[in-house]
């Protein structure tokens, strides 16, 4: 069999996501470019895994009879014979992110699950879970990629380039192409794949330098700073009938961002560090955005599944047209496997991407994806104020790490007081007081 006539194998680590059956979608649609002989979903909670299992299983059967499909909750069967993990987990699931978010708002500290306390304490969760699945891959299919999608992205990156630097894992998030695609509806294109752009700096936390029609070369940071310094990336309409209360308000507050740094634009969570008092004060500390997605996302996708279950079909699924999200990951499984050297984001070892970054900082940049992995492109120099913007941030993202590698309690006060959501280091340690029990299953002991 031809490399070209190959038929892969992929295990998605988190079966019982909710993004689980787009990502099968996303898969079955695009069999042309990256046909797969087996697909596996392994998740730790059986119970909610089969939820989303069984319905996937009727939607295999009916779109690609042809690929085997099995879910498990056992490590050796999830990832013997593969050659992709897709990792989506969340460790401690909504409870814990709920508690992410309110814990902090308790001090008058911005509660999200990616910034701020909350989302050092997700990935301070996540580290040994992410380093449990590399292993298991490396044990029983030591030629797989993993393409791990799992938060807090910064964190379990900088953690991979520390505990598992030779690992065959890249670390992405689709935050970056999901802005582009609204970049590209502004230009009057059709997403991401038609620009061709210059990025860098932190998972959640980076600034487009450059922005062009890939087929015409035209520069369109014009127009686009036009529309977001009047509208952020809000584009309204048709586009976004759809879209939540709490993403239209971030997408809209990307204006104030851009205000306020306008030689670049903003990735949308970069709010969080330029207005942590305008959150705040709009926050409901008692409904955050956990409780939006159990009464929306997990609520509609759940229900979905059962219905499919109990029709014993999948056609008319809701999940037909908004598989956006996880086309990206399918694009990126399909340029390692057949080489193709196209260009996507990453969260790597600096190494000279960000000229006037520390090289062992782990930064966002675009790379070329091939069948060696990822090879970063050269950005250039950070301005001056998101060079100290980027410190800071990454400063505390390596503290988190040394407080997980040293059961360190010092450290990871060190890194709530040092970040730029957090007032002081008295309420930082309030913070960290009130999360430690709550995390007492998932962090190791700090002392």
């Amino acid at each position: 069999m031809s490399a070209t006539d190959k038929r892969y194998s992929v295990v998605i680590a988190g079966g019982g996501s909710t993004f689980t059956p787009g990502f099968v979608l996303s898969l079955i649609a695009n069999e042309d470019r990256f046909p797969l002989r087996k697909l596996k979903f392994y998740d730790n909670d059986e119970e909610r895994q089969k939820k989303i299992g069984d319905a996937c299983a009727i939607i295999m059967k009916e779109r690609a009879p042809q690929i085997e499909f099995s879910y498990t909750t056992d490590p050796e069967e999830a990832f013997t014979d593969v050659d992709f993990v897709m990792g989506s987990i969340r460790v401690g699931k909504y409870h814990m992110r709920e508690l992410d978010e309110k814990i902090p708002l308790r001090y008058g500290v911005n509660g999200q699950e990616t910034t701020g306390p909350g989302g050092m304490a997700y990935g301070l969760r996540s580290i040994p879970a992410i380093i449990e699945i590399i292993d298991w891959m490396e044990k029983y299919s030591p030629n797989a990629w993993m393409i791990n999608y799992s938060n807090t992205i910064a964190i379990v990156a900088e953690a991979c380039r520390r505990l598992r630097p030779h690992a065959k894992v890249i670390n992405i998030c689709d935050m970056p192409v999901a802005l582009m695609t609204r970049m590209a509806q502004i230009c009057g294109l059709n997403d991401y794949h038609d620009l061709d752009v210059n990025y860098y700096g932190l998972n959640h936390f980076g600034w487009w330098k450059e922005v062009r029609d890939k087929k015409t070369g035209q520069d369109l940071m014009p127009k686009l700073r036009d529309h977001i310094a009047q509208n952020g990336y809000w584009i309204g309409g048709q586009f976004d009938q759809e879209t939540e209360k709490s993403w239209a308000e971030t997408y809209k507050k990307a204006k104030d961002c851009y205000a306020l740094d306008p030689e670049a634009l903003p990735n949308t969570y970069l709010q969080y560090y330029y207005f942590p008092q305008y959150e705040v004060a709009n926050a409901d500390p008692h409904h955050t955005r956990t409780d939006e997605i159990r009464e929306y996302r997990q609520k509609i996708v759940f229900d979905e599944c059962a219905r499919i279950v109990q029709a014993g079909t999948a056609k008319g699924n809701i999940w037909e047209a908004s598989i956006e999200h996880s086309n990206y990951i399918v694009d990126i499984c399909h340029a390692i496997a057949y080489n193709t050297h196209e260009k996507f984001f990453a969260n790597i070892p600096n190494n000279g991407a960000i000229a006037n970054i520390d090289p062992d900082s782990v930064v966002e940049v675009p790379c070329w994806f091939g069948a060696d992995g990822v090879q970063p492109m050269a950005t250039g120099n950070a301005g001056e104020f998101e060079r100290g913007m980027m410190m800071e941030q990454q400063t505390c993202e390596k503290l988190v790490v040394d407080a997980y590698e040293q059961h360190s309690y010092n450290k990871m006060w060190q890194a709530f007081a040092l970040n730029k959501t957090v007032p002081d280091a008295a309420i930082a340690k309030k913070i960290l007081d009130d999360m430690i029990p709550v995390n007492k299953p998932y962090w190791p002991e700090l002392k």
